[in-house]
């Protein structure tokens, strides 16, 4: 009985075995016959994606600007902040985790308008729903010479520009006075295109700067918030003009930037400009890009930036003052952000 019962038990085992040994393997489903479609239908920065797969459950679309979104039709709209040609991957997924993709490029012409300006018409202290002031001295982190204040003596509009005057004073401690407007708290952005139309001070020592510091300076503080110079000159290199970019490794005389000539910056009026995109950022004056800098999520420029305008004295870039300097201005026509 005892040799029936373990006969049974071998041929019970034998046959399982051969069951589970036999048993076909579900064949693994690979995407196939992958299609991604553009269409581009105005100047909007809207773009209609629509992609198809057999065997795909899910599509993960690559937006070619450093961004991505995942649709479980394969249709999905997307809007582009800048003018470009991008390179556009979808990647078809099945259930159990197959992959297949497909690309297309697709050129985007998007026309901006402008978001934000303040065009300087009213005469009077500046506007104070737009700008505030940046208070006192001590150098600024830089050495610097100048004690800002918020005075019409330092900071005015008059004849459809606002006027930055730095002069020769004693202020609270200080031999010179100057203005150092900002937009913190009142108003931010990210990406786009924003411009002035400036016309810079002369004389060795002088500073004037137009440029932008990332919304989060109060949380991380400086580099690691960003700071993007669109324009700085100093009158000790007098028609240099220097756009720069400062963030963790990169910043102080390290900053990644690049300079041109222009050789009526203190005679002239000229539009100082940058164009700002998740992936590039150009700096341009008079429309003619002089730097382009490749932007990616690695360094802090894809958040909100605020404005700041000022005329700085001296300093370790500013170098040595004039002795004979009294006063000098930077003149500014108008500043206008288009998204």
């Amino acid at each position: 009985m005892k040799l029936l019962t373990l006969i049974l038990l071998s041929l019970m085992f034998a046959a399982t075995a051969c069951s589970k040994k036999d048993s076909p393997t579900a064949p693994a489903l690979i995407p196939t016959n992958v299609t991604l479609s553009a269409l581009v239908t105005d100047k909007s920065g809207n773009v209609d994606f629509n992609a198809a797969a057999t065997n795909a459950s899910v599509f993960i679309f690559d937006f070619g600007d450093g961004s991505t979104q995942t649709s479980a039709t394969g249709g999905i709209t997307y809007k582009y902040n800048a003018s470009g040609t991008y390179t556009v991957t979808v990647t078809a997924k099945s259930s159990g985790g197959q992959t297949a993709t497909k690309s297309v490029v697709v050129t985007v012409d998007v026309t901006l308008s402008v978001a934000w300006s303040d065009e300087f018409n009213i005469d009077g202290l500046p506007d104070p729903a737009k700008w505030g002031y940046d208070l006192g001295g001590g150098g600024w982190g830089n050495n610097e010479l100048e004690y800002y204040t918020n005075r019409a003596e330092n900071a005015a509009i008059s004849g459809g520009t606002l006027k930055i005057t730095a002069r020769r004073e004693n202020f609270s401690g200080s031999s010179y006075t100057s203005a150092r407007l900002l937009t913190k708290g009142k108003y931010s952005f990210k990406y786009g295109k924003i411009e002035a139309r400036v016309k810079l001070p002369a004389g060795a020592g002088t500073w004037p700067a137009f440029w932008m510091l990332g919304d989060n300076i109060s949380a991380v503080a400086w580099p690691g918030c960003g700071e993007i110079d669109i324009m700085e000159e100093v009158g000790n290199q007098a028609n240099k003009i220097f756009g720069t970019l400062h963030h963790p490794g990169h910043s102080g005389a390290n900053g990644d930037g690049g300079t041109t000539i222009l050789n009526t910056a203190t005679s002239e009026f000229h539009v100082y400009s940058l164009e700002w995109s998740s992936t590039n950022i150009k700096f341009a004056i008079d429309g003619n890009t002089f730097y382009t800098f490749i932007n990616t999520a690695a360094v802090p420029f894809n958040q909100n930036f605020f404005i700041i305008l000022n005329l700085a004295l001296g300093g370790n870039f500013g170098g040595a003052i004039d002795p004979a300097f009294t006063s000098a201005t930077m003149e500014i026509d108008y500043v206008r952000v288009y998204q």
